[in-house]
């Protein structure tokens, strides 16, 4: 066997525990899971999520994924908890602590003061018998038969289900309460998630001076100055009363020569397309690239709930906002 044999064998046999320790948690999911998720449900506060080492990473994941899913929550390390934090749990917050072993010493020390404040507790361990979990209003096994590292000393498995059984709160949480994706996006707004899910057509379009536009009337030599003074490649034609007409892009220009007609005569209502691609200037920005995407088109008019013409997008200004 060589080295490179031992190395994947090594981490086929830790993906295949930790997947038969979730299989395992999975089955465990039950009535207590339900009390938890009804005890955050009701928290008036924040939820406090705490632990050390290890556990402590994984609660600050856990807490992390909770407020950007609609349950605002925040980690507070235990050990500093002791030391003057403890103040900023109240009596309107549900802590969830996560320990392995439950028996953290820096989080049994502060139990007296959360059972004295009546703050509802959450434990997360591997241990139905230890102190934490005896102590909780609700416990939540997170037990593992082995860990996945071969001495059996580094958190891998138990810090995984842990993190698995976190999730699964925030999601149930999240499905409860009818989090929405907007919802979500105004937790995510610096992201492209969130550009996604919260930028409007109207917000990267070309609009008022800067739309090409042409009266149908307009001789075609005419109409090309507007497109080159506008440099979008293309022209709008509208009425007197804003309303679309029809565009006229770079292949209906070639079109028009190919047919031999005299750019300083013809007019630009007899050559323009007339059946233009729109879209609504209150739709979302990724609604646009699909429309393009869908219709093999790089520009799109986009016009008001009464068909007034209200500018232009190109796939160019979703690239540079980062839509796409």
């Amino acid at each position: 066997m060589t080295d490179g044999d031992i190395l994947i064998n090594s981490a086929r046999r830790t993906i295949e525990i930790e997947h038969r320790a979730i299989g395992e948690l999975s089955q465990r999911i039950g009535s207590t899971f339900v009390q938890a998720c009804e005890i955050l449900l009701a928290c008036e506060g924040r939820i406090i999520v705490t632990g050390m080492g290890k556990s402590g990473h994984i609660a600050r994941k856990i807490a992390a994924t909770l407020s950007s899913t609609g349950s605002p929550a925040i980690f507070v390390h235990p050990g500093e908890a002791s030391h003057g934090d403890l103040g900023m749990i109240t009596e309107k917050d549900v802590v969830v602590a996560l320990s392995n072993s439950g028996t953290t010493s820096e989080i049994l020390t502060i139990l007296p003061v959360l059972k004295r404040k009546g703050i509802p507790l959450i434990s997360m361990t591997g241990d139905s018998r230890s102190m934490l979990a005896q102590t909780a209003t609700v416990h939540l096994d997170a037990s593992v038969s082995e860990e996945a590292c071969p001495l059996g000393l580094a958190p891998t498995t138990s810090t995984t289900v842990a993190l698995v059984l976190g999730d699964a709160l925030a999601m149930a949480l999240l499905e409860a309460k009818g989090f929405t994706r907007e919802e979500f996006a105004f937790s995510h707004p610096g992201g492209r998630l969130g550009r996604r899910l919260l930028l409007k057509v109207k917000d990267v379009m070309h609009s008022d001076t800067a739309i090409p536009m042409v009266e149908p009337g307009t001789v075609l030599s005419e109409a090309l100055l507007e497109i080159t003074r506008k440099g979008l490649g293309m022209t709008t034609v509208v009425d007197t009363k804003g309303i679309l007409c029809g565009v006229f892009t770079d292949g209906d220009l070639r079109r028009t020569l190919d047919s031999g007609k005299d750019i300083h005569k013809t007019l630009i209502r007899d050559v323009m397309s007339v059946r233009s691609k729109k879209v609504r200037d209150n739709a979302l920005a990724t609604e646009a690239v699909h429309m393009m995407q869908e219709n093999s088109i790089y520009t799109l008019i986009v016009v008001d709930d009464q068909d007034a013409l209200k500018g232009v997008i190109r796939m160019h200004d979703l690239l540079l906002a980062n839509v796409v």
